[in-house]
């Protein structure tokens, strides 16, 4: 069904925090017609996280389609992605409004993802300087998962730390794990397939 510009935007998910049927409920709207594109705009904040979207029709369609929307929606991870880390992936986004809950899964899916490629001895951070040094990652990323708390046991423990992991922390450590995702899989699967493609044919 054609999404439309309404009083609320019906995303099946917030692009901020991830929520599944979010209330985005109109807080402004606008016409311009610059640049050739008369659009209507309808500016809305998502009740749950407090994000905003921006999405746009064009202003003669009676209809009032959306044909803009911005952040675009988040979509699922890559499916050269292996099934495991995936899903911890998928999950660490959808809970992103529980930080605590959605750091463990992010580190859950780096030691998946570790797993899968035969690094199985050790911490998280001995294994990704052990990434390191077989040249699957760069220093620079090693560097960034010490910056973002990927310990799964941290969250465990919070006597031990100043404070739970806020929204802003689960989403770093979800940042760093999808990018770890897309430097050991994806990336080297759109590699695979671009020479496949362009292999001469008999």
């Amino acid at each position: 069904m054609q999404k439309q510009l309404s009083t609320s935007l019906p995303l099946e998910r917030c692009p901020h925090c991830a929520i599944a049927q979010p209330q985005l409920a109109r807080i402004s709207e606008r016409e311009n017609n610059r640049r050739g594109g008369h659009r209507r705009w309808g500016v809305y904040e998502c009740l749950a996280c407090g994000g905003l979207v921006v999405a746009a029709a064009r202003a003669n369609d009676p209809a009032h389609a959306i044909i803009e929307c911005y952040p675009a929606a988040a979509n699922d991870p890559d499916e050269t992605i292996p099934a495991r880390p995936r899903e911890y992936l998928r999950q660490a986004r959808d809970l992103l409004t529980q930080p605590a809950g959605s750091v463990m899964l992010s580190a859950s899916a780096v030691d998946a993802m570790l797993k899968e490629k035969g690094l199985k001895e050790g911490r998280i951070y001995e294994r990704i300087h052990d990434a390191v040094a077989q040249h699957l990652i760069s220093e620079d990323m090693a560097q960034w998962a010490h910056q973002v708390s990927l310990d799964p046991n941290d969250p465990r423990y919070v006597d031990e730390r100043p404070s739970m992991p806020r929204v802003e922390d689960a989403q770093r450590c979800l940042n760093f794990a999808l990018t770890l995702a897309d430097v050991l899989f994806v990336l080297p699967g759109r590699v695979t397939r671009g020479i496949e493609e362009s292999e001469p044919r008999s």
